[in-house]
């Protein structure tokens, strides 16, 4: 049995508490999170709330809570974000500098996309840093170019679930109606013959996003870089020429965890060229 530490702090623990009853038991009520932890009703809200805050739950409209996306979430296969964040961290800062925009890094775990990095740039009117935000990854751009990188089959078993006859059938908690899965089906199309996303108010109204898949020696897919705005700022026109360098750097450039370097094809194994000039 372990000892408690020598100066608890209470609120503290009964978050974490709270975190671990959500997880095992799927679904909590204020008068429940009260009466298992021994505090007032108002206390268990409030503490239930800012657990709502940071995504590690979500209310529903029984006015129950439920797990959020970022207890969801898994830390296993994303172990290395600390270091993906330190690795990608100078090409995101020369990113910024070099649109002037805000570049953000994500991981993907199923239908959510997780911001693990962000470099903001200076003007007055800019999109702030989201790191530690979760999204659904269908709303954002470099969740849909992670999401591009799936096979038809995976993207059914990720957003639809069978009825007892083997059929398709709908969840309301967690698939699309058929009127939104062929939306996006047909988005991921045209995002795996151009090769970025686009997210042009789709996350947040007034926003405006492209973003490209950054894969690993291997060919893994390990996250995705994107460059934010506002969309008063950056027209589809912008935004698509951006996708295009973005495009070249992740078709030429490969992660190596090993060495801790973001390497050309010719250093990670490949071919150093730049699309189109074979």
């Amino acid at each position: 049995m372990k000892n408690p530490p020598p100066y608890p702090l209470s609120s503290v623990d009964n978050a974490l508490l709270l975190l671990h009853i959500l997880r095992d038991q799927g679904r909590l009520t204020v008068s429940e999170a009260a009466e298992l932890l021994g505090i007032g009703r108002s206390t268990a809200h409030r503490l239930l709330a800012m657990l709502v805050y940071r995504d590690f739950a979500v209310q529903d409209d029984a006015r129950e809570y439920r797990p959020g996306p970022s207890l969801v979430m898994s830390a296993v296969g994303h172990q290395g974000t600390g270091e993906l964040n330190m690795l990608l961290r100078p090409l995101m800062t020369s990113l910024r500098d070099r649109f002037k925009e805000t570049v953000h890094l994500v991981v993907r775990n199923g239908r959510w996309v997780r911001f693990i990095a962000s470099v903001e740039c200076d003007q007055y009117l800019r999109v702030g840093d989201r790191r530690g935000t979760t999204m659904p990854a269908r709303t954002t751009s470099g969740g849909k170019a992670l999401l591009a990188e799936l096979s038809d089959e995976q993207l059914s078993r990720l957003y639809h679930v069978k009825d007892e006859s083997g059929g398709a059938s709908l969840d309301s908690e967690h698939d699309l109606p058929q009127d939104k899965w062929d939306a996006m089906m047909q988005s991921l199309g045209t995002i795996r013959r151009r090769g970025f996303a686009l997210n042009v108010g789709e996350s947040e109204v007034g926003l405006t996003a492209v973003g490209v898949v950054l894969r690993n020696v291997r060919e893994v897919p390990v996250a995705a870089l994107s460059v934010a705005a506002p969309t008063a700022r950056l027209g589809r026109r912008n935004a698509e020429r951006i996708g295009i360098e973005l495009c070249a750097i992740a078709r030429t450039h490969r992660v190596n965890e090993a060495t801790g370097v973001l390497e050309p094809l010719s250093r990670a194994g490949g071919p150093d060229e730049l699309p189109g000039s074979a």
